[in-house]
């Protein structure tokens, strides 16, 4: 496997649609490396997902992994998912407030809000269908990893540009506030 160069914010790949992913593509042995190598890039960086268009290739395709984390320590664990051209649609109104940060954006957090219940369709890394239903802050991981195949990136939702601070100041003044806010999203959604 091959670890992949990130691109940095002000990279024109990160805003740019990625395009879709036809089945014979996916199937195909460059494509199937591809994934690997995303999964691999995503575990050596500690995220807890990555896009094709992180790694400069316009490809709707993510994957998405949370276990223990060490830089999320809060957030709840997600199995090893691989999303291809997904479309999430939110399935109720309510929203709550994500502190978010990116592999995209280095040292750099702010509150982004974010759909509490998503449905998701999509293609696993296979071409089989994917339709599932995820809440909390699984849902605005997920949210946050599709964002950028559509060319946005976290620092676009933030509302209130007052909430960036770098990940040191996030530790000093925030995470233990934040942390609080997980534990009663955790408690409502299960995720």
């Amino acid at each position: 496997m091959t670890l992949l160069k990130i691109a940095q914010i002000g990279h024109p790949i990160l805003r740019q649609p990625a395009r879709p992913v036809d089945r014979d593509e996916l199937l195909g042995a460059e494509c199937q490396r591809f994934i690997d190598d995303l999964i691999e890039t995503m575990h050596d960086a500690a995220g807890a997902g990555l896009a094709a268009p992180q790694v400069h290739r316009s490809l709707r395709i993510c994957v998405i992994e949370v276990k223990d984390n060490p830089r999320y320590p809060y957030k709840p664990n997600i199995p090893l998912t691989i999303l291809v051209n997904p479309v999430l649609a939110p399935i109720s109104e309510e929203r709550f407030v994500n502190f978010e940060g990116c592999l995209s954006v280095p040292d750099l957090r702010g509150r982004v809000p974010r759909h509490a219940e998503l449905r998701v369709r999509a293609w696993d890394r296979h071409g089989e269908p994917i339709d599932q239903i995820v809440r909390g802050i699984t849902a605005g991981t997920y949210q946050h990893e599709c964002d950028h195949l559509d060319g946005a990136l976290f620092v676009d939702r933030v509302e209130d540009p007052r909430t960036f601070c770098t990940w040191k100041e996030f530790a000093r003044h925030h995470e233990a506030t934040f942390r609080e806010q997980v534990r009663a999203i955790v408690a409502r959604y299960g995720s």
